[in-house]
């Protein structure tokens, strides 16, 4: 038989002699990360994305993006809109909440004009017949120093100068 290590003393080590606590220490904070990564499979912390609908006789709108994000996390939001009349000058407004804290990758198809509309995100689409649709697609990345919760991501449909209907929406955003 080998003779025993010399850092090794076998009443502390083999024995576990005066360790008392010690398991349940580690085996609590074992039970704390496993709870941890459950919420995690269960979407607590966020990226999958729920849809908003909102109807007016002109227009309706849905808004497909996650409400619940993480720091540096690449995301897609897609916006639906469906002419019941006639948009001539159909124009999504974003709230600030869209574009604090977050890079915007890409918006496809471009949309005909960008603008500020009192401090909000004004995204010129152009003309939508009676009848047809046009969807918007923008990917973001979410800056890793961003922390919110429910800040506000209202979308509003307009046609020219005329406010069609809004989505009142909000996204938390985890560390």
């Amino acid at each position: 038989m080998a003779d025993i290590p010399d850092a090794l003393i076998l009443k502390r080590h083999r024995d576990l002699e005066g360790l008392g606590r010690a398991p349940w220490w580690r085996r609590g904070m074992m039970a704390v990360l496993c709870i941890f990564l459950l919420l995690g499979l269960a979407n607590v912390f966020g990226q999958r994305p729920s849809s908003v609908t909102a109807s007016a006789p002109a227009a309706d709108l849905k808004v497909y993006a996650p409400t619940r994000l993480r720091g540096g996390l690449l995301f897609s939001a897609r916006f639906h809109v469906y002419a019941h009349h006639e948009l001539k000058k159909a124009t999504l407004v974003l709230d600030p909440g869209w574009v604090e804290g977050m890079s915007i990758n890409t918006i496809e198809p471009s949309p005909v004009g960008e603008a500020s509309a009192n401090g909000r995100v004004s995204l010129e689409l152009g003309h939508v017949p009676a009848g047809q649709s046009f969807i918007l697609w923008m990917q973001f990345q979410v800056n890793p120093t961003n922390v919110a919760w429910h800040r506000p991501q209202n979308v509003e449909l307009d046609d020219g100068a005329t406010k069609v209907l809004t989505i009142h929406r909000s996204v938390t955003i985890f560390p």
